[in-house]
């Protein structure tokens, strides 16, 4: 069993470029998680910490659709809805995926991806501020020396 002060965290890379929301989401989650390492321990943060960059080229499942701004547009883009509740009565907003990456949410997008994904708890939370995520192809976490992510980690 791990304990929490002896968890040695490493910090990985991923250029999300042309690879898909919901398989990239997975592997990540289980980086965050720590279930990539044999010392996985459900109840300590053993995950390491993750960088993605280029989070404005991600894809969808489903036919790909011409698209001004967006090179990987697919018809999933326009049925993928986020919603979110004011509050207040009637206060339910829906954006599809498409409005997010127009709008320059694009790290939005697979950060709920990758939420959802975690353990709904404390722990849960922990595990997602180990994600960083840029929209460009540059982040600024040199000075961790980030390593890239191995093979058998990537979708």
């Amino acid at each position: 069993m791990a304990k929490a002060t002896t968890v040695d965290h490493q910090w990985f890379v991923v250029d999300a470029d042309n690879l898909i929301v919901g398989r990239l989401a997975t592997k990540i989650a289980t980086v965050l998680m720590g279930k990539h390492k044999p010392t996985y321990t459900p109840h300590v943060d053993t995950g390491d910490y993750v960088i993605v960059v280029n989070c404005d080229k991600v894809k969808f499942s489903g036919k790909e659709l011409a698209h001004d701004s967006h090179p990987y547009f697919s018809k999933k883009m326009l049925q993928k809805s986020y919603a979110k509740y004011s509050g207040f009565p009637s206060g339910l907003k829906v954006v599809t995926a498409e409005k997010k990456l127009e709008r320059g949410q694009s790290t939005q997008v697979l950060s709920e991806a990758v939420r959802r994904m975690l353990p709904k708890n404390k722990l849960g939370r922990q595990m997602l501020k180990k994600l960083k995520l840029f929209g460009g192809p540059t982040h600024e976490h040199q000075s961790q020396q980030p390593q890239n992510m191995p093979a058998h980690l990537l979708p």
